[in-house]
């Protein structure tokens, strides 16, 4: 969907922009920071450990139907790892259910394999795998070695540990990646 100005409002243009009062300032302050490798790691870490938008995310999460949840999250799952369940790489995991969850408990989701497919499901996971969004993502766009972000304890593995570990070795050994933005 297109986002069109009315007419009777003027453009703004990029020029007009650059003339602010203490726009040069601010531009080479910001050449500054992003040149300083201890402020680039400073906010790397309050990335890390700013507050969560779990709270945000669990009010959005309980208003979700499950049926919708499955709608969007089983397709693209399946398709990911289609050529690994055809192999029988996910044989292992039938009937079993683990949970991805952000630090705090909420939100999360639940799922398993059976029949040859990857489910969403409602409920408890045996194992839960439990993690700061910046985690995940750094895990889903395989930016770090897994057990890294264990060691670091950025991730960790609650309830059935073997099953978790089980997980955590099948996706690392699998050739697959993700793009994530934001």
């Amino acid at each position: 969907m297109a986002l069109h100005m009315p007419t009777f409002l003027p453009r703004p243009s990029l020029s007009a922009f650059h003339t602010l009062p203490g726009i040069s300032r601010v531009q080479a302050a910001s050449q500054k920071l992003v040149a300083n490798p201890l402020m680039t790691d400073s906010l790397a870490l309050l990335n890390e450990y700013l507050p969560s938008p779990s709270p945000l995310l669990a009010a959005i999460d309980h208003r979700i139907p499950l049926v919708l949840k499955q709608l969007i999250i089983e397709a693209p799952l399946n398709g990911l790892f289609a050529e690994a369940i055809a192999d029988g790489e996910f044989d292992d995991f039938e009937g079993h259910r683990i949970r991805l969850e952000l630090n705090g408990g909420q939100p999360g989701v639940t799922f398993g394999f059976w029949a040859g497919r990857l489910r969403i499901v409602n409920g408890p996971g045996e194992a839960t795998i439990r993690g700061s969004l910046s985690a995940f993502k750094t895990l889903a766009e395989r930016n770090q070695d897994p057990d890294q972000l264990f060691f670091q304890r950025r991730l960790v593995i609650e309830g059935d540990t073997e099953l978790g570990l089980a997980l955590k070795n099948l996706l690392d050994s699998l050739e697959w990646s993700i793009g994530v933005s934001g």
